[in-house]
């Protein structure tokens, strides 16, 4: 992915990510095809590993008590 170009949502790349996978799978594309979707995969990859340690961050710090300490606490999913 290049620099100029906005980064996509986590979203859009999952799915892009899940696209290639898919692509991957089927095995029925030549082998250069294959190597240049496995790349672009990779980078996908990353991309959304960096944005979920992004909001793992934001998260941690929203969590900081006044004092500087970390709480946390199992996320209650019926609220």
């Amino acid at each position: 992915m290049s620099n100029s170009k906005e980064t996509n949502t986590f979203e859009t790349s999952l799915k892009e990510l899940e696209k290639i996978v898919g692509q991957l799978e089927a095995g029925d594309t030549p082998l250069e095809a294959q190597l240049k979707a496995f790349e672009k995969g990779v980078a996908l990859s990353r991309e959304c590993l960096k944005q979920l340690e992004e909001v793992e961050r934001k998260v941690e710090l929203l969590m900081q008590t006044p004092e500087g300490e970390l709480k946390t606490k199992p996320f209650d999913f019926s609220q």
